[in-house]
C-alpha cells in the first residue's frame, strides 16, 4: 500500500510545500528509532516499530524521486522500493523476537539518518561539500588527462572540453559518497560491545579511503562520457555504481576482521527469518490445508 501509494499521490517533481512537510515523518522517524535504542523502558520495541513505519512511508514518497531526478535511475527506484519492504519487515521483527540485532538496527538507520538528512537540509554544507568533490575529482581527473575544467558543481572534460559543448557531468550531493560514508558511521557507531577508540580508528581509516575511491569513481565516470565511450545512464548508474558495489563489500571484509562484533550483528540480521512470529505461523498452518 505504502509503494502503491507512494507512486500515485508523489509524482516528480514534488511540490515544494510536500517536500517540506515531509521533513516531519522523516525527522520523527528518525528521532524515534534513535530513542528506541538509547532509552529504558518495556515500550521501547513498539517505539521503534512506529519509527521503521514512519521511516517506511517517507521513503515511499520518494520513488518517483529517486527515477526522475537522475535521469530515470531504475537501481535507485528499485533499491528505494526494496528498502520500504525491508523498512516494514524491521518493524515486524521488533514484534516477534527479540534479538540484540534489532535494536541495533534501529540505531543504524536512526545514526546515519540523522546525520545525512540534517547535511542535505543546510545549503551551506552540502553546497560546500559538492564544490570540494567537484573540484578534487577534477584535479584527480587532470593528473592522467588535461583535456577537463570545472565551474561550481560542472565538468567538462574529453570532447566536451575540447569542442566547448554542454557540461559531461553535473556532481550532486549523492556523487560525493556521504551515504557510504554514513553507512559505514551508523554501522559502527552504536556498537556498545567495541570501545570508543576501536570504533573511531575504524572510522578514521574508512573515511578517508571511500572519499579517495568516490573521486575514482566519479573521474572514470566522467572519462567515460567524455570521450563517448558509452552514455552516463550506463557510466553511472551500472558501471559506476557497480565498482562501488565492489568497493564496500571490501571494505566491509575489511572492518569485520576488525570489529567481529559487526559481523555478529551482521549475521544475526541474516538470520532473522528464522525468528518465526505471527505471519510465519499463520502462513505454515495455510499450507498443510
Amino acid at each position: 500500500m505504502m509503494v502503491i501509494s507512494g507512486l500515485v499521490f508523489f509524482p516528480f517533481p514534488l511540490d515544494s510545500g510536500i517536500k517540506n512537510l515531509l521533513y516531519i515523518p522523516l525527522f520523527l522517524s528518525l528521532f524515534i528509532l534513535l530513542s528506541g535504542y538509547f532509552g529504558k523502558g518495556k515500550f521501547l520495541p513498539v517505539l521503534r516499530v512506529v519509527g521503521w513505519s514512519l521511516f517506511a512511508f517517507y521513503w515511499s514518497t520518494q520513488i518517483n524521486t529517486l527515477f526522475y531526478y537522475e535521469g530515470g535511475d531504475v537501481v535507485n527506484a528499485a533499491i528505494c522500493t526494496i528498502g520500504i519492504y525491508v523498512l516494514i519487515y524491521f518493524a515486524y521483527k521488533e514484534l516477534t523476537t527479540d534479538k540484540e540485532c534489532v535494536p541495533w538496527l534501529a540505531a543504524v538507520a536512526g545514526t546515519a539518518g540523522l546525520i545525512y538528512f540534517t547535511m542535505n537540509g543546510i545549503p551551506a554544507l552540502r553546497e560546500s561539500l559538492i564544490d570540494t568533490v567537484t573540484r578534487h575529482s577534477a584535479l584527480l581527473y587532470s593528473l592522467f588527462d588535461g583535456n577537463i575544467r570545472f565551474d561550481d558543481n560542472l565538468i567538462w572534460a574529453g570532447y566536451d572540453y575540447i569542442n566547448g559543448s554542454s557540461p559531461t557531468a553535473e556532481i550532486i550531493f549523492a556523487c560525493t559518497a556521504i551515504q557510504s560514508m554514513l553507512l559505514f558511521v551508523g554501522l559502527i557507531l552504536p556498537l556498545r560491545e567495541v570501545s570508543i577508540k576501536r570504533r573511531l580508528l575504524i572510522l578514521s581509516f574508512l573515511i578517508p579511503v571511500i572519499y579517495f575511491l568516490n573521486l575514482i569513481r566519479n573521474a572514470s565516470v566522467v572519462y567515460l562520457v567524455g570521450y563517448r565511450i558509452t552514455d552516463m545512464n550506463v557510466a553511472h548508474n551500472y558501471i559506476g555504481k557497480t565498482g562501488s558495489l565492489i568497493a564496500l563489500v571490501f571494505l566491509v571484509m575489511v572492518v569485520f576482521k576488525y570489529i567481529p562484533e559487526l559481523y555478529d550483528k551482521i549475521i544475526c540480521t541474516l538470520n532473522l527469518y528464522k525468528e518465526e512470529g505471527f505471519v510465519e505461523r499463520c502462513v505454515k498452518r495455510l499450507l498443510r490445508r
